[in-house]
């Protein structure tokens, strides 16, 4: 990647880092997804999935996928840079919330979603944690991330029944091992809407086992006094995704026909005081979980101005730990894998797909 100026550990996963990445031409930032090619062995098929239906997408509310490049030991999907934090996050952060509000984060999410089941692609995984705000800004838009176990339906021998996603999201026929659709895409924005407008999950238990008999029976309650405040339309809206039966499940296209979504049925009380405290209850980040501020970083390499005179300020040199051997890269630690390689080349996608 020999536009690459400069980045600096985002996030951290099993398998992979992310990376912030400044272009050396534009200035432009970038979420860099590294993944060591050790860490892919038995599981080529997987990215090879994730890098398929993220090439076949382009949508406003999608993170797009820009570009890939590799190295000997190392893949990197560099990615478009969403830095306005996570959807419960800034709903805790507001001072005024609504159930109009609530409606057109659902709307957004309808949206992509839709294009997503036009193109034949399933998801497979939406939760709360893959939608991000764009950017700080009160006004931006959704953007739906992490196509890691999305799939594309009508593959020759291919019939959805692994079953995947993550409790408390996951729609009944996938804990009954059934074959599915994207219907299931359908059963999770319902969980979505259901938490956006009371603060909790519809389906908790302690228990695992107990969890899912809740979800195999669709068993949830629009508990008072939490929905007094909550309009019918809006609970019709939820009732009609949330159907044990699939068949009987509103698609994307109905969904967003739906007077709730639609209409004007969303109610404009403010409902921020009673939400945000139940989000801050059941959706607390664990301390070793403490999120990166995507937006603090970007401010934080800017003010630093990386790239130029790196070893002109004693303060860079306390904050910044450099590459031995990379002139153009430095990052927050020693791991983080560099891709200013001479040997780094745009990924031949022939050989991975």
């Amino acid at each position: 990647l020999g536009t690459c100026l400069s980045f600096m550990l985002f996030s951290s996963g099993a398998f992979s880092e992310v990376v912030l990445a400044q272009e050396k031409a534009t200035r432009e930032m970038y979420a860099v997804k590294c993944i060591p090619k050790k860490a892919l062995r038995g599981k080529e098929s997987g990215i090879e999935n994730e890098i398929a239906v993220l090439r076949k997408i382009k949508h406003e509310n999608i993170v797009a996928l820009e570009d890939i490049y590799e190295s000997p030991t190392h893949l990197y999907l560099i990615m478009q840079l969403v830095s306005g934090g996570e959807l419960f996050d800034r709903i805790v952060e507001r001072g005024f919330y609504t159930e109009q509000d609530a409606s057109a984060l659902i709307k957004q999410v309808l949206d992509a979603v839709n294009y997503l089941h036009s193109l034949g692609i399933v998801h497979r995984d939406l939760k709360p944690e893959n939608l991000l705000y764009f950017n700080p800004h009160e006004e931006s838009k959704i953007m739906i991330s992490d196509f890691g176990l999305s799939k594309m339906e009508g593959v020759a021998n291919d019939i959805m029944s692994t079953a995947c996603g993550t409790p408390g999201y996951v729609a009944p026929e996938v804990l009954a091992q059934k074959p599915y659709s994207k219907a299931v895409d359908c059963w999770s924005i319902g969980v979505i809407a259901y938490i956006l407008l009371c603060g909790y999950p519809p389906f908790y238990d302690e228990n695992d086992s107990k969890l899912f008999e809740q979800i195999l029976r669709a068993e949830y309650e629009f508990d008072s006094p939490y929905w007094d405040d909550i309009s019918d339309s809006a609970k019709d809206f939820i009732n009609n995704l949330m159907q044990k039966d699939p068949e009987k499940r509103l698609t994307c296209e109905e969904a967003l026909r739906h007077p709730w979504i639609a209409g004007d049925t969303a109610l404009c009380k403010n409902i921020h005081e009673s939400v945000s405290r139940q989000m801050k209850k059941n959706f607390a980040k664990a301390k070793w979980r403490q999120a990166f501020n995507a937006t603090a970083v970007i401010r934080h390499m800017r003010r630093l101005q990386l790239g130029s005179s790196m070893d002109s300020s004693q303060h860079r040199k306390q904050n910044l730990t450099s590459m031995p051997g990379k002139s153009h890269c430095c990052c927050f630690i020693s791991t983080c894998c560099c891709f200013e390689q001479p040997n780094d080349k745009r990924c031949d996608l022939r050989k991975l797909m």
